[in-house]
């Protein structure tokens, strides 16, 4: 029997890179994307199959797909979206164009290569879509307005395909991490230089607190934070379930927060939401 194939973005470090390892090793064909062609280098030295997609080149989008399913003989058994990107800095401080860019990653892109996938999963009847979101989609923190606002539109792009898949054999998910080891942070500084004047924001001295946290190395994980393979784990239940749920909460602070959204009032959870 053929082994049960995998497409995963954003493999080059952190969730999407235990991902690809974790299910490789559960016996998974695993087809582990990244944007560079060095970051695949070193995956295919790793033992794994890799290849270039850049979510936001179209052609790269439509190259990827189609040398997975070369590979595989037109088939595809499921898609993780996981690949994404940070522009941190006060919402009155982000540029268009950095909005631009963090929607063509972590929307657009998704969209693009889901709606692709479909056609696949449709002919072959059969297949799983699961989208990475964030605590970030349902619960907002300060300093993190762009990425939020990309989360919270894949949730409400993701919940609505589920709606509009019923009753077809393709099962779509979320999986919404909370604090997770990943180098997200480390990679958003390049995009806070390029866009954040933040010398000239009105919020200057507030920016010597996130600027701390941007480029000051961690002595050790954040509260509540937990290693990729805590994500790996439910995306394995996902993947592998007669009956997956529509979507998995990952770490602590994603189960509190989505029971404060349920029974505060907004004003009581911007008040909890300030001081974070």
């Amino acid at each position: 029997m053929s082994k049960k194939s995998i497409l995963i973005t954003g493999c080059s470090s952190g969730i999407g890179y235990d991902a690809a390892h974790g299910l490789s090793e559960r016996g998974w064909r695993v087809f582990a994307t990244c944007r560079q062609e060095t970051d695949c280098e070193r995956l295919r030295r790793e033992g794994l199959e890799s290849f270039v997609l850049d979510y936001t080149d179209e052609a790269s989008i439509e190259d990827a797909l189609a040398e997975c399913l070369k590979r595989t003989g037109g088939t595809l058994d499921a898609l993780y979206n996981n690949g994404a990107i940070a522009v941190p800095g006060a919402v009155e401080d982000i540029p268009r164009d950095a909005l631009r860019l963090i929607f063509e990653v972590n929307l657009f892109g998704y969209h693009d290569l889901t709606t692709r996938v479909i056609k696949v999963m449709r002919k072959q009847g059969h297949g799983r879509i699961i989208n990475c979101s964030s605590i970030l989609g349902f619960a907002p923190l300060r300093w993190r307005g762009a990425y939020n606002a990309t989360k919270h539109a894949m949730e409400g792009l993701t919940d609505t395909l589920r709606l509009e898949m019923r009753g077809t054999p393709i099962k779509i998910i979320l999986v919404e991490p909370g604090p997770i080891t990943s180098r997200i942070r480390q990679n958003s500084v390049a995009h806070f230089e390029r866009f954040v004047d933040w010398k000239n924001s009105a919020r200057a001295k507030q920016y010597e607190t996130l600027k701390k946290r941007l480029y000051v190395e961690k002595s050790g994980p954040d509260p509540f934070e937990l290693p990729a393979r805590a994500v790996t784990k439910k995306l394995i239940h996902a993947l592998e379930s007669p009956r997956p749920k529509p979507r998995y909460y990952v770490t602590t602070p994603t189960y509190v927060g989505g029971f404060l959204k349920r029974v505060l009032s907004t004003r009581q959870l911007d008040k909890i939401l300030a001081k974070l």
